[in-house]
């Protein structure tokens, strides 16, 4: 149940709303059909709720679905223009490679780059043939 909270207490605002909207709803359709001299009938009050409620539906929640997760979508997908290119990424971690590594640095980036499958073009993280004996070369007693 804690760990979705969020959820839970989502659909219940949900539900709560809802059946608030069709309950109020009744009591102002029988108002204005009483106000007009006629017998609140129920076929018409869900002919009449049902439109409202898909209107404010696809004018309320569907907009604000589509920009909440169109902004997640474009936050986590970006721009091209805005993303930092493969190449100068790698060069800042050679940097601090070599920053950290000292004498060792260039052996590293050299088995990174080997494991990784770097000389050939792009990069293929998986088609290196032991990651364990790579993790091991590069730090022993960490396995």
């Amino acid at each position: 149940m804690r760990r979705y909270g969020y959820a839970w207490l989502t659909v219940a605002f949900f539900v709560i709303s809802i059946v608030g909207h069709w309950l109020f709803g009744w009591y102002a359709f029988v108002d204005e059909t009483n106000a007009h001299g006629q017998q609140a009938e129920i076929g018409a009050y869900l002919v009449e709720m049902g439109r409202d409620t898909f209107e404010n539906w696809q004018s309320e929640f569907l907009q604000l679905l589509w920009q909440v997760v169109g902004l997640a979508y474009f936050l986590y997908v970006g721009s091209p223009s805005s993303k930092e290119n493969d190449d100068r990424a790698e060069a800042k971690l050679d940097a601090l490679i070599r920053l950290h590594a000292g004498d060792k640095a260039d052996a590293i980036i050299a088995d990174i780059d080997e494991r990784f499958l770097r000389t050939g073009g792009h990069a293929q993280p998986h088609a290196h043939a032991d990651e364990r004996a790579a993790a091991r070369k590069l730090a022993p007693g960490h396995e």
